[in-house]
């Protein structure tokens, strides 16, 4: 007998089904509902015309794919491999893909930047909707610049962070390597065997990307002394949890692989501290990361992360920020001890 898809069911019973889920799982109805909308919407995308350029990366990835976090993450961030999106641009520059100097990186992103946006609102915002549509799952979908928004009428009423929709950011400055092939299923599916979810198998940003990614990230937040930092804090939880997977242990372990993370952001992403310094990527993966914040940004972090907490968006039992910021300054201890070759 054929399973039921979720979305053919009446709005009562995908609401009475995510609640039973609810029930036997560490996550919230609201939680449940965002994520099958999160993986209807890459097993759209990785099944597009253009999904063999496609990289799934971030967050969402490190919880779905990896399952080296367990908070809930619910936006997507989607890299499209700048060589195929911008081959004559970036002839000639080697394999991974970088601008040889500060004028020809200006001259990248400026035309990345144009021909994204078109893309997004041209093909991605029309591939999106159609095959929503087809799939039964009723959106209202906009773009605005580089992303698509996918609103839809939720089965449960607003709760804190979590809004009705679900953001995809598009890139395009980087080739998303090293990646793999993964499979993607919804949270509530092991919980309601008799009803069919979305699923889907996209090409993933390897975890020990992200982990560099996201610890330079963190590094400008730090050296900028910031004094806002709304939905920030879940980048230290991610570290953490990283470190508990060992992925934080190969990653740091791979000095190449965040030379390579510091090269491409020192040239896409230059920014400087808060005294008007230009910020040193590679110095920062080389001896010098800063993971724990001091004064106000500290502060604005323990609002942000205790926020987080109340509205059940870390779904295990997390440890106090301050705990967290202990585990955080042993990871930065860690990254900035001699590698062998250096004693």
């Amino acid at each position: 007998m054929d399973e039921t898809r979720f979305q053919d069911l009446s709005p009562s019973d995908r609401r009475d089904a995510l609640e039973v889920a609810e029930r036997y799982s560490s996550h919230k109805a609201h939680l449940l509902e965002k994520d099958i909308w999160v993986v209807a919407t890459l097993d759209v995308l990785f099944d597009a015309p253009f999904a063999e350029h496609l990289i799934f990366k971030g967050g969402t990835s490190l919880s779905k794919v990896w399952h080296a976090i367990s908070r809930f993450s619910e936006d997507i961030d989607i890299t499209y491999d700048i060589r195929a999106f911008a081959p004559d641009l970036v002839s000639g520059s080697g394999d991974e893909a970088i601008p040889s100097t500060r004028s020809q990186e200006k001259r990248w992103t400026r035309a990345i930047r144009a021909r994204l946006v078109e893309w997004v609102r041209n093909q991605a915002h029309e591939t999106v909707e159609e095959r929503l549509s087809r799939d039964g799952f009723a959106a209202q979908i906009r773009a605005e610049g580089d992303r698509l928004y996918i609103g839809y009428e939720s089965l449960f009423a607003e709760a804190g962070f979590i809004r009705p929709e679900v953001m995809v950011e598009f890139g395009a400055r980087s080739t998303g390597e090293p990646h793999k092939v993964m499979p993607v299923l919804c949270d509530a599916a092991s919980y309601l065997p008799e009803i069919a979810f979305p699923e889907t198998c996209p090409t993933v940003m390897l975890a020990e990307r992200t982990f560099w990614e996201k610890a330079t990230a963190i590094h400008v937040f730090c050296r900028q002394e910031r004094r806002r930092g709304q939905r920030l804090s879940r980048h230290w939880h991610d570290l953490a949890r990283l470190d508990e997977a060992g992925v934080a242990a190969s990653a740091l372990a791979d000095h190449a692989l965040a030379l390579s993370v510091a090269r491409h952001k020192a040239l896409f992403f230059t920014e400087n501290d808060a005294r008007g310094n230009r910020i040193d990527y590679e110095r920062a993966v080389s001896g010098d990361l800063q993971l724990v914040p001091f004064g106000s940004a500290h502060a604005v972090l323990a609002d942000d992360y205790a926020r987080m907490l109340t509205d059940g968006m870390l779904l295990d039992d997390s440890e106090p920020f301050d705990a967290l910021m202990d585990r955080c300054a042993e990871i930065e201890a860690r990254a900035n001890a001699p590698r062998p070759r250096d004693s």
